[in-house]
């Protein structure tokens, strides 16, 4: 059934009360994810791998396969996962509180039942205790409305960040999810390329980390959160950094620079909470954008539809 609230308002977001279902929603992407990732021909940046969102929810979009294609869906409306197939048939089963072990054997029997046959790295990435998905019976929580509201957060973040998108005529990525984190990003490229990078990321393989950022970015964000930091944000970065970008003014007054994070921040707290949140978000996209090409020397002349 639909959540009774199909508005799209910025929702309120209350970390301690949905983590549990962020926590199952990030696993079972993570499952969705990997099947895309073998999936899907290579492209850069692990641009191939990424989720998207839908009207509905969240999406891995068309994958090619065998000569056709299919495509798998969170609805977070009707709380179903769907699988889609070119030649028309469909499978799907409810979303429910049910472990990631659960989830990942429903999700492959229903695979299995359309004649699609994937095998995936059974650990996920980028988090410290990999526990193998088959095994996984921790996670095991899915609220309704805690999963319907944070696709909400997303999809109104998603459009500024398309907007934003809009005002660059170098290379940008789309507004990607990326489900090793679990975050909704879009990426600005100056077209020079980048140091190699140190890695560091958990479960995550350096040659991945160090292709991902072999050009130099300026790559925004949101993140819902986890246990060590259990708040949604909003973030900026800029790779490589200059050890100026750390001291550049931005905007909103509400935004700050975490030294342990390396990146800008603004709480999603205050954006929701804001007269106009759509605007705060899109002054705090510009400004760091702009701290970013500035001290990274950026040609924004060459990069920009109206530069400054």
């Amino acid at each position: 059934m639909e959540p009774k609230d199909t508005s799209l308002s910025w929702p309120i977001l209350n970390f301690h009360k949905m983590e549990d279902t962020i926590e199952s929603l990030h696993q079972w992407t993570q499952i969705v994810g990997k099947i895309r990732l073998r999936t899907m021909p290579w492209q850069n940046h692990s641009w191939h791998c990424t989720l998207y969102l839908s009207p509905h929810g969240f999406s891995t979009q068309s994958i090619p396969y065998q000569g056709g294609f299919f495509q798998i869906d969170f609805d977070l409306r009707q709380h179903e996962l769907v699988i889609s197939c070119a030649h028309g048939q469909n499978k799907k089963f409810r979303l429910r509180s049910m472990s990631v072990a659960d989830f990942y054997h429903e999700l492959f029997e229903k695979l299995s039942e359309l004649g699609i046959v994937v095998t995936i790295h059974g650990r996920p990435n980028e988090l410290e205790h990999a526990i193998p998905f088959k095994e996984n019976t921790i996670q095991k929580s899915y609220d309704r409305n805690a999963a319907f509201d944070l696709w909400k957060a997303m999809a109104k973040t998603q459009a500024v960040f398309s907007h934003f998108r809009s005002d660059f005529t170098g290379k940008c990525s789309p507004v990607h999810l990326f489900w090793g984190a679990f975050d909704l990003a879009v990426t600005r490229f100056s077209g020079r390329p980048a140091p190699l990078h140190p890695g560091g990321a958990p479960n995550m393989p350096l040659e991945v980390m160090q292709e991902a950022y072999s050009k130099e970015v300026s790559s925004a964000g949101f993140w819902p959160g986890s246990k060590d930091f259990p708040s949604a944000i909003f973030y900026s970065y800029v790779y490589p950094a200059d050890p100026q970008f750390a001291g550049q003014p931005v905007l909103p007054k509400e935004a700050f620079y975490s030294a342990e994070m390396g990146e800008f921040i603004l709480k999603y707290e205050d954006v929701q909470k804001s007269n106009n949140p759509e605007a705060m978000l899109m002054d705090f996209l510009q400004s760091t954008y702009q701290a970013a090409a500035k001290t990274s020397g950026w040609n924004r002349s060459e990069l920009e539809r109206n530069p400054g």
